[in-house]
């Protein structure tokens, strides 16, 4: 038990410490798949799926690891974990959903590699985080996660029927768009305590 209240743990982990705007951790999907407002909420989702999952899959992986005393192998259980529950979001997306599966392409894969995901594993168990508090904090922390999607795929829509210079259209705009999200969010500083 760490002794911070259950919103305190969610405030932090969506606004103040965003992985994103602030930890700059899932930069990959965070720019790849920002362009269109209904593909960066789905990916949200399946990002948020795949934290909630490996936070209960990393909470009981670290106290069996504690119980053996065998924390050398929390690094590559935390991967074994996220890789296997990005592939069973993957095969469901696929099964449902096969125009969002295309939609995403390659970045459904990458949220394997998707360092905000095991940066929430590594970052609850080094603060000594509780069942709830991990679920709180990977529910905050996937919020988070969505929020900065949805943000700037809305800024990337509205700039598209904009006049733009060309020396700024696409990857030069999303970058700037991030950075001023970022900035955005320092404000959130006070909040969590």
């Amino acid at each position: 038990m760490s002794g911070e209240s259950l919103w305190s743990i969610f405030i932090n982990a969506s606004l103040v410490n965003n992985f994103v705007l602030a930890y700059f951790l899932g930069i990959c999907p965070f720019l790849g798949v920002s362009a269109k407002l209904a593909t960066a909420t789905r990916m949200g989702g399946a990002v948020m799926f795949v934290m909630l999952v490996s936070s209960v899959c990393a909470f009981g992986i670290q106290a069996l690891l504690v119980a053996i005393d065998a924390p050398y192998l929390k690094l590559i259980s935390f991967i074994a974990v996220i890789a296997s529950t990005v592939q069973l979001v993957e095969m469901f997306i696929k099964k449902v959903s096969p125009a969002l599966f295309r939609a995403l392409g390659i970045f459904l894969p990458l949220i394997t590699t998707n360092c905000a995901i095991l940066g929430l594993a590594l970052f609850q168990t080094n603060k000594g985080y509780g069942f709830v508090e991990c679920i709180v904090y990977a529910l905050g922390a996937g919020t988070g996660f969505t929020l900065a999607l949805v943000l700037i795929a809305g800024l990337r829509e509205k700039l598209d029927l904009a006049s733009v210079p060309d020396v700024i259209k696409g990857t030069a705009m999303a970058v700037m768009l991030a950075g001023l999200l970022s900035v955005t969010f320092m404000g959130f500083g006070g909040l969590g305590g």
